[in-house]
């Protein structure tokens, strides 16, 4: 079976030079998860999805009409063509980690978008073969990754390195939490 009998084909793109706003307007409107970006030409220049739009809010505390698409979508896309076999496709999607996957003509044009729902209903529950492949997709897509790794950070100067971490921490769940007797 080709990409192109499962794709959709309907795909709403928004333009390197919009807000966040709009890439987060058209993931609304069309239930959806993630918009493709594309350049002047109508050529894929990236993809946004609603965690880039979640993390970009939250790391730059500016309203979303105020961050540009450009800024915070991915660049690096993995896609295929209308041609490809759903196998190809699946095993890109499988390799790369991913759920959805531009589709592209012969110029870099956006026509589609192919996501593992497709694939998934597409595939026979009924033949173990087809379970163990989609389970294995989905394993991949959905494992837990490692932090990034520590910096290493000298905190009092005298040249002793400890590992800090990067990342925010966590805030702590008050649940099950009492307070301090010297709070009485």
């Amino acid at each position: 079976m080709k990409v192109a009998e499962l794709m959709t084909d309907e795909v709403r793109a928004c333009s390197i030079h919009e807000s966040v706003n709009a890439a987060a307007r058209i993931m609304w409107e069309n239930d959806c998860g993630c918009a493709p970006v594309v350049d002047g030409h109508g050529r894929l220049a990236g993809m946004v999805t609603d965690r880039d739009i979640c993390m970009a809010a939250y790391t730059q505390g500016l309203p979303l009409e105020a961050i540009p698409v450009e800024r915070v979508m991915s660049a690096k896309v993995v896609s295929c063509s209308r041609t490809d076999n759903l196998e190809t496709a699946h095993r890109l999607m499988r390799s790369h980690e991913i759920h959805r996957m531009p589709v592209l003509d012969s110029r870099g044009r956006l026509v589609g978008i192919l996501s593992l729902s497709d694939v998934v209903n597409h595939r026979r529950v009924d033949h173990p073969a087809d379970v163990v492949e989609l389970a294995t997709t989905y394993s991949a897509i959905h494992r837990r990754r490692e932090p990034e790794a520590a910096a290493l950070v000298s905190s009092n100067g005298d040249g002793a390195d400890e590992r800090k971490s990067t990342r925010t921490p966590r805030k702590k769940s008050p649940r099950g939490v009492k307070p301090s007797a010297d709070l009485r």
